[in-house]
């Protein structure tokens, strides 16, 4: 199973609802005999995202992948991104854009890693040069 705007749990202000929903939806699947073997996280990030667009505290995706791994299902990372192109630009900011776009990308997955049943990250491309996020996202 894949889905999108599931990945952090336990966060406030309803942003994990989706995410709940999607693990009550896999925990029925799995107690149904139904033959559901991971779920991956779509995990589209926009670094100057606030509110329902915030990108979701590490902690908060880790505790997502080791309720599903307490399934016995296997868990990724999939679609992997993190748009930086709205944080402020200026002197510096293409420094700044790439620092904020690796700490996300170190802070999430150095915690889902944590977890036994994490298995793995998918890259939507090897650069942003070539992306469909921009045509998509703004």
């Amino acid at each position: 199973y894949n889905d999108n705007k599931v990945e952090g749990c336990g966060l406030p202000g309803g942003r994990s609802a989706k995410a709940d929903a999607l693990y009550d939806l896999v925990r029925d699947l799995v107690r149904g005999s139904v033959p559901v073997h991971g779920v991956g996280l779509q995990c589209h990030f926009d670094a100057a995202g606030t509110g329902l667009r915030r990108i979701p505290h590490p902690g908060s995706v880790r505790k997502q992948v080791a309720r599903l791994g307490r399934l016995g299902l296997a868990v990724n990372l999939s679609e992997l991104d993190v748009r930086v192109g709205k944080l402020p630009g200026g002197d510096g900011g293409g420094q700044r854009r790439v620092t904020a776009q690796c700490d996300v990308y170190r802070d999430i997955v150095s915690e889902c890693r944590k977890e036994e049943c994490f298995d793995g990250v998918w890259l939507w491309g090897f650069t942003d040069k070539h992306t469909w996020v921009k045509d998509f996202y703004y």
